[in-house]
């Protein structure tokens, strides 16, 4: 019997997290080429709706109440990191969290062949522009400065087919046992946190790092509070 294919080594990202964000800069910086031989898959806190399909495929999403003093840890610790990279930080203000349409968004990029772009513009406004990414007439304008239709992008969030696609990720979330974001699977070790970024490029035995680190470019910055979820904390997701 002919064994089972081995799964592509997978990086599971979000456009809200903060810690996601310093984690793609520094991939970025010290390995450019390895984003570009992941298997990148969404991971966002879902709407009703996208809950809904996700428990009729016999999966559900990790909730975890988050504290209040864990909350203001993540506002002193995410400020260190930003310090120790150079990145002029915004913190946003979620006032009504909705991931479907900036998620769903990239299902549309990735047809388009710009799965990357997106994640990068989106992570841009967010934490440097101080964008509210939850709004979607303002997913709609960095969609088409990206290069998206801007009617496809608006209809996102009701269309069957792109909620059914969506679904299928946070099934794989379930399935792979993701918890926070950034999380990487290479073969069958999951690497979970910022902490964690060096360990998972040290798992490629060809992925040596970048031989100076360069200065921090606004440009690399990327991806992405919703109900009480603990996606973020020290190292962790956010």
């Amino acid at each position: 019997m002919a064994g089972r294919a081995a799964k592509p080594p997978r990086f599971y990202f979000n456009l809200r997290s903060p810690y996601n964000f310093f984690a793609l800069h520094d991939l970025e910086r010290e390995h450019p080429g390895l984003l570009d031989r992941l298997e990148w898959r969404p991971f966002w806190e879902p709407d009703e709706t996208s809950a809904e399909l996700l428990a009729a495929a016999g999966g559900q999403f990790p909730y975890t109440p988050m504290t209040r003093a864990k909350q203001f840890y993540i506002l002193r610790d995410v400020r260190r990191l930003a310090a120790e990279r150079a990145l002029a930080l915004t913190w946003p203000t979620d006032r009504s969290p909705w991931w479907e349409p900036a998620h769903l968004t990239w299902f549309l990029a990735v047809d388009a062949g710009l799965g990357r772009e997106w994640v990068a513009r989106a992570g841009r406004a967010r934490w440097l522009e101080g964008r509210d990414i939850c709004d979607p007439a303002t997913v709609v304008e960095l969609a088409v400065e990206t290069g998206l239709d801007a009617d496809a992008v608006a209809a996102a969030t009701d269309s069957a087919v792109l909620r059914e696609r969506g679904a299928a990720a946070l099934l794989d979330v379930h399935r792979d046992g993701v918890f926070g974001v950034p999380y990487f699977v290479n073969g069958s070790e999951p690497y979970w946190g910022l902490d964690r970024v060096p360990a998972f490029a040290a798992s490629f035995a060809d992925a040596a790092p970048a031989a100076a680190r360069q200065p921090a470019e606004a440009e690399l910055a990327v991806v992405g509070a919703g109900r009480t979820t603990d996606m973020s904390h020290a190292g962790g997701c956010g």
